[in-house]
C-alpha cells in the first residue's frame, strides 16, 4: 500500500512540474476565448444596482444619465414623483443593447428615506433593505439547491451607489449607521450628489472629512482590486483618491463653444456632466460598466454570498443536529443505526403524534385568542351601540320637550288671539248699534 501511494504521489509530482513547450503548429485552442466571448454574448448579462440616500439627491436622473436611457417612466415614475410612503424597497428593470451585447439592468431604489426620518427609525429602514438583499441570496441559494440548475436567474445585489447630501458637515448618523449594516452583505460606493452645489475646495475638504469619518467608524467600503498592467493601476489608483466620487446628474443637452454637452446650465457657465474637472461622473461610469462590472460581480459571488450561503447552511445545521441532541430527540442518523425497521417506525409513530399534538394544542390556543379577541370586539361594539342608543334616547327626550314647550306656547298664544277676536268682534257689534240708534232719531 504504502509502494502504490508513493508510486501515485510521484506521478501526480511528474505531472505538476510538466515543461511548457511551445507548438511547431496551429492546433486551435488559442480560440477558445473566443469560444466564451460567444456563449456570453448569447446568452447575455445581468446588473442589478442598488440607489441609496434622501430624496431629492438626484437618484434617478444620475441613472438615466449613466446608461443613457430613461429608466423610470409614467407608469414607472422616479422616487420623487411617487407617493410617498413609510419604508419600501422597489425595482425597475429594463433590457439594453450596445453593439450586440444584451444587458438587463435592474435598479433597486428606496423612496421615501430621508423624509423626516429620525435616528429612532433606522432600523425601521434598514430592516427592509437589508431583508431585500437577503432575500436575492437566498432566491440564488435555492436555484442552487435544485435539480435543474439550467435556468439560474442572477437577481443578486451587485453594487450599492450610497447618496450622501452635500451638506459640506460630513456624514449624519444615519448615513453611518446605514453603512455599517449595509457593508457586510453588498458592494457599496459612496457618492456625494450634487456636487456642483459646492465648490472646488469645499468638495475635496468634504471627501477628506468622509473618508476620515469612513476610517474611524470602520466602514467598509469597495476596494478596488490591483491589477496586472501599469496603466489600468494607475486608473484604479486615481478612483481610490478621488474617493467618495462627486456626482452630478442630467438629461439636458446645452451647447458650449459650438459643442453639444450635457450638463446643467448657471447664470455663471456650465456644470458639465461629462468634463472630468467639474465632477467625477465619468470615472463613476467608467469604473461600473466599462472596468470593474465583473469584478464586482466576483465580490458578490465569492465573498458577500459566499458568507451568507455559510451562515444559511450552519444554522440549518445547527438546527438540525445540535438542537435535537440538546432537546434529547433522536436525529436520522442515531434512528438507523442499532434499531430494527418496526422501532424507527414506531419512534417516527411516536414523534408524528407528538408532534401533532403540539400543532392541535398551538391552534387551540390561536383559535381561543382569536374567539376571546371576537368576543371583546362584540362587547365593545355591544356598549358603544348602547351608549348611541342612550344618546339618541336623550336627544328625542330633548327634541319633545322642545316640542311641548313649544306648543304650550304656540295654544297661549291662539287662546290670547281669540279673546281679543272676541273684544273686536263685540265692540264692532256695539258701534254698528250706536250707529243705528243715531239714524232713528
Amino acid at each position: 500500500r504504502a509502494a502504490k501511494e508513493r508510486s501515485v504521489s510521484k506521478a501526480c509530482f511528474s505531472v505538476c512540474f510538466q515543461q511548457q513547450k511551445n507548438l511547431e503548429g496551429y492546433v486551435g485552442f488559442a480560440s477558445l476565448p473566443n469560444q466564451v466571448y460567444r456563449k456570453s454574448v448569447k446568452r447575455g448579462f445581468e446588473f442589478t444596482l442598488m440607489v441609496v440616500g434622501e430624496s431629492g439627491l438626484g437618484k434617478s436622473t444620475l441613472i438615466n444619465s449613466l446608461f443613457l436611457t430613461d429608466m423610470y417612466s409614467g407608469e414607472y415614475p422616479g422616487p420623487s414623483h411617487r407617493i410617498k410612503k413609510t419604508v419600501q424597497v422597489e425595482q425597475s428593470k429594463v433590457l439594453m443593447k450596445e453593439g450586440g451585447v444584451q444587458l438587463l439592468l435592474t435598479i433597486v431604489d428606496t423612496p421615501g428615506f430621508g423624509d423626516a426620518m429620525a435616528m429612532s427609525f433606522c432600523f425601521h429602514y434598514c430592516g427592509p433593505v437589508i431583508d431585500h438583499i437577503d432575500s436575492k441570496f437566498e432566491d440564488y441559494l435555492n436555484a442552487e439547491s435544485r435539480v435543474n440548475r439550467r435556468q439560474m436567474p442572477d437577481s443578486r445585489v451587485l453594487c450599492c451607489l450610497y447618496f450622501i447630501a452635500p451638506s459640506g458637515h460630513g456624514l449624519k448618523p444615519l448615513d453611518i449607521e446605514f453603512m455599517k449594516r449595509l457593508h457586510e452583505k453588498v458592494n457599496v460606493i459612496p457618492l456625494i450628489a450634487k456636487a456642483d452645489t459646492l465648490t472646488p475646495e469645499e468638495c475635496q475638504q468634504f471627501k477628506k472629512q468622509i473618508m476620515r469619518e469612513i476610517l474611524e467608524h470602520k466602514i467598509k467600503i469597495y476596494e478596488f482590486p490591483e491589477m496586472d498592467d501599469e496603466e489600468e493601476n494607475k486608473i484604479v489608483k486615481k478612483i481610490k483618491d478621488r474617493l467618495p466620487l462627486a456626482v452630478v446628474g442630467s438629461n439636458t443637452v446645452i451647447e458650449v463653444n459650438g459643442k453639444k454637452v450635457r450638463g446643467r446650465q448657471y447664470p455663471w457657465g456650465v456644470a458639465e456632466v461629462e468634463n472630468g474637472e467639474h465632477c467625477d461622473f465619468t470615472l463613476l461610469r467608467n469604473m461600473l460598466i466599462r472596468t470593474h462590472m465583473q469584478d464586482l460581480k466576483d465580490v458578490t459571488n465569492n465573498v458577500h454570498y459566499e458568507n451568507y450561503r455559510s451562515r444559511k447552511l450552519a444554522a440549518v445545521t445547527c438546527n438540525g443536529i445540535d438542537n435535537n441532541k440538546t432537546k434529547g430527540q433522536l436525529t436520522k442518523v442515531d434512528t438507523v443505526e442499532g434499531m430494527s425497521p418496526l422501532a424507527q417506525m414506531e419512534e417516527e409513530r411516536r414523534e408524528h403524534v407528538t408532534k401533532m399534538k403540539k400543532m392541535e394544542m398551538e391552534m387551540e390556543q390561536v383559535f381561543e385568542m382569536k374567539v376571546k379577541e371576537k368576543i371583546q370586539k362584540l362587547k365593545d361594539s355591544e356598549a358603544e351601540l348602547q351608549r348611541r342608543h342612550e344618546q339618541m334616547k336623550k336627544n328625542l327626550e330633548a327634541q319633545h320637550k322642545e316640542l311641548e314647550e313649544r306648543r304650550r306656547q304656540f295654544e297661549e298664544e291662539r287662546s290670547t288671539w281669540e279673546t281679543q277676536q272676541r273684544i273686536l268682534e263685540q265692540q264692532k257689534m256695539t258701534l254698528e248699534k250706536n250707529k243705528k240708534k243715531g239714524k232713528i232719531f
